[in-house]
């Protein structure tokens, strides 16, 4: 931008409006699976990077689940720097494409800018995703290494969790194998999230990055079956393990009738579009049956996803049916105004008691009941409780349970001494993410439950810091640490 641009006076840079986002037009895009939100153009940028004040003391990067120094990279991209802003960027966070397209900054980095207390906080995420997309189509050489440790780490699913961690350790300088069960690397963002939220070309190029860090990346490979933990920590010789296996066991409702053809898990139904490419049927031959008329229960960001894909798969009316109100709704704002855009039904205070089959076992409606709100339950939400005679049935002939997820309990096959909690994730550090076996470290979904995709990278940065300090000799495992204190 021009240098007189650049040196607006402060109380003028506060007078400019946030700059919206290109979007595609709803009605079209309710039909097809190219991206929803369409990337700042140059002039947009650069006068949304124009609004940062440069605080000295920046609460966003408080914000920020992986640190990174927001007010420098903004400042770079304001200069015209985009070389010096990407370095910026991906010094601290190594999925930068991704976070700027699915991180909730609105409660996290931008819930803290200085400007929302009296206009709206600047579009931080929203920059990242235009300097990270400067990047991916300007492509560097990756930043230098350190001489090798001699160090192995085993780092098991190849999420966000696990891909933080491995990057962060290959630029300690360890060598890092990245252990996935699935045929593709990306975890819950290649199978999970959907190609018009997330392009899949967005994800593969950000794994490309981390494996040019010299991160090993083994596909096919279930721990629990094709390894055990112990296995990896004895006879394979790793040093060092971490957990990111994320959380990709489905919740049901148990109510009669969930075995019925056409009730499907989120996770079952995502993988299917996502992973298995059914939303390029028939170029792809792997069609989902998609019925007419779907209902998604749940109101998180995986059921408007679900919802989302239905509709763009060829429902003719998608409900989501959540037994909260519109308030307490836990997905991103903009994923649900998007939704509302493109014609998704909100049933709010809806729950359902009995999913009803055909005589071939195929879903052919759904019996609700009203609720009404309580008293706040452990969750800080008001407690749902049921409405006495306020039964009715919905005519429908396909539901996705996006209830949330747990655990998927294979990879702890062979894993004495790895202590669980009675939901199935695991005991952990919330600072360094030890377990509490020897040389094992967890984060993101596996010990949180189903969260953000920032929220299990910044665990996987804090247990790689962790596990460095660990290989350096800085610290020592739980064992020996107790061994020597009652020694002492």
């Amino acid at each position: 931008m021009s240098e007189s641009n650049a040196t607006i006076p402060q109380h003028e840079r506060m007078k400019i409006p946030r700059q919206s986002m290109p979007v595609q037009d709803a009605k079209a895009r309710s039909r097809n699976y190219n991206e929803v939100a369409l990337g700042y153009p140059e002039e947009t940028a650069m006068r949304e990077a124009t609004r940062c004040l440069q605080c000295k003391r920046p609460k966003c990067v408080e914000g920020c689940p992986v640190g990174v120094n927001i007010p420098a990279f903004i400042e770079r991209l304001r200069e015209g720097d985009m070389p010096g802003a990407a370095r910026s960027l991906k010094a601290d966070n190594s999925l930068p494409a991704i976070c700027g397209r699915v991180c909730p900054q609105e409660t996290q980095c931008e819930a803290l800018c200085v400007l929302s207390k009296k206009h709206d906080p600047v579009a931080i995420g929203r920059l990242e995703r235009y300097v990270a997309d400067w990047d991916l189509a300007h492509p560097s050489p990756p930043p230098g290494l350190p001489p090798s440790s001699g160090k192995k780490v085993a780092v098991i699913g190849c999420g966000p969790a696990g891909l933080t961690c491995a990057g962060d350790l290959a630029r300690y300088g360890h060598q890092v194998t990245i252990f996935e069960s699935l045929h593709a690397p990306g975890g819950v963002l290649i199978y999970g999230i959907p190609e018009f939220r997330l392009p899949k070309r967005v994800v593969h190029a950000e794994v490309d990055y981390v494996r040019s860090l010299g991160v090993n990346v083994r596909l096919d490979t279930v721990i629990g079956k094709t390894y055990t933990l112990n296995e990896l920590l004895g006879e394979q010789g790793y040093d060092a393990v971490f957990l990111g296996t994320g959380a990709g066991l489905p919740m049901f409702m148990h109510i009669p009738g969930e075995n019925y053809n056409g009730v499907y898990s989120a996770n079952e139904f995502l993988t299917r579009v996502n992973l298995m490419k059914a939303y390029l049927f028939p170029e792809w031959d792997t069609p989902v049956k998609v019925g007419s008329r779907v209902a998604v229960v749940g109101a998180g960001n995986v059921a408007m996803d679900s919802a989302r894909c239905a509709q763009r798969l060829g429902a003719k009316a998608v409900h989501i049916v959540y037994r909260r109100s519109a308030e307490e709704v836990p997905a991103r704002a903009e994923e649900v105004h998007h939704a509302e855009e493109e014609g998704i039904h909100f049933d709010f205070l809806t729950n359902p008691v009995e999913i009803y089959g055909d005589e071939k076992g195929w879903v052919r409606g759904m019996r609700c009941i009203r609720m009404k709100l309580g008293e706040p339950d452990a969750s800080g939400r008001r407690r749902p409780l049921p409405i006495e005679g306020s039964e009715f049935d919905m005519d429908i002939d396909m539901v996705v349970m996006a209830l949330g997820t747990r655990p998927n309990p294979l990879v702890f096959t062979d894993s004495g001494g790895l202590e669980r909690t009675k939901w199935g994730t695991v005991v952990a550090d919330e600072e360094t993410g030890k377990t509490t076996k020897d040389r094992v470290w967890a984060g993101g979904d596996i010990v949180t439950g189903a969260a953000t995709v920032i929220s299990a990278m910044g665990a996987g940065k804090r247990a790689a810091a962790d596990i460095d300090r660990f290989l350096k000799g800085e610290a020592v495992p739980e064992a020996e640490a107790q061994a020597l204190a009652a020694a002492g």
